[in-house]
């Protein structure tokens, strides 16, 4: 058995797993790879991104550049013109990310899950002097980003984003592993909530969507393009920012700096595309939520 093979046999092991990326300084570690990533040194940047790809699935054959002059470059890297087709059809809310689909289902009562049998609240996620009704028997849909896979978020619709709220807070992993484990865990990260009232002219135009993505250990910063701010754990500004942002379906939104989660969150009369299961993959731009009319 190779080397790689072992070691990456020895990290897929549950408790080891949990361990070394949970038992750990999150707070202390995700700050320093947040500098360390950023160094513009060629040799560090190579070196860096052969371990990352040691250790992955890294595959850089879409990004739009060949070479990066730091991790970070990397990890936020663009992808090719055309890398990505946007679901034209107006019945349809596009993914916005390249993911894992995770837990799913309807919002009952104001609850969703993280995992079987460990269930949160959407007060607990959006605070407790947000109003739910927008996504009140609606539905909802958690999107896993693995550390390889491509970082930036985008519009899942024509929509006009006019609130973010960010919540400080822990960096726990957000792997099928750790979310088996800790309780409400994404209701304890760092995460940005992003509220958006859709266009265009389907029956479902003026609804409110929302898209919250939440960063995990050594992932602890979103930089949103229609915010003059960067959201990382050190910053200490204004919570709510109320905004007006237009924006496309399959614009760009923002990103990442490794991989997370990001939830949707969509009114009543959607429904997730039949064939998407927990653990399929899916593309940025593909159909995700299709509307089947609110009387459903």
């Amino acid at each position: 058995m190779s080397l790689r093979k072992t070691l990456l046999n020895i990290l897929a092991h549950e408790d080891v797993n949990f361990l070394l990326t949970n038992r750990i300084p999150r707070r202390w570690l995700t700050i320093f790879i947040g500098w360390f990533s950023k160094i513009e040194n060629p040799l560090i940047s190579r070196c860096s991104i052969a371990i990352w790809k040691f250790f992955s699935n890294l595959d850089l054959s879409e990004a739009k550049k060949t070479e990066f002059k730091s991790m970070h470059d990397c990890f936020t890297r663009e992808l090719k013109e055309g890398a990505r087709t946007i679901e034209a059809d107006p019945q349809w809310l596009a993914s916005p990310v390249d993911a894992i689909v995770g837990a799913h289902g309807s919002v009952e009562q104001g609850r969703v899950f993280q995992a079987k049998g460990f269930p949160y609240t959407l007060q607990d996620l959006l605070g407790p002097s947000e109003n739910l009704e927008p996504w009140l028997n609606g539905r909802f849909v958690t999107l896993r980003l693995t550390s390889s896979m491509y970082h930036r978020f985008h519009a899942p619709y024509d929509c006009t984003v006019n609130r973010v709220r960010y919540f400080s807070g822990d960096t726990w992993n957000v792997n099928p592993i750790a979310l088996r484990r800790v309780e409400k865990l994404f209701c304890k990260n760092e995460r940005a909530f992003i509220r958006a009232q859709l266009g265009g002219n389907a029956a479902f135009a003026g609804k409110q969507i929302a898209l919250v993505p939440v960063a995990a250990v050594l992932v602890a910063s979103i930089r949103l393009h229609f915010l003059d701010v960067l959201l990382h754990l050190r910053y200490r500004g204004q919570n709510t920012m109320h905004c007006r942002a237009p924006l496309h379906k399959g614009q760009e939104m923002g990103w990442f700096q490794h991989g997370s989660t990001v939830i949707v969150l969509a009114p009543a009369g959607f429904t997730l595309k039949g064939g998407l299961t927990e653990g399929s993959h899916v593309k940025m731009g593909e159909g995700l939520m299709k509307w089947i009319g609110a009387a459903a």
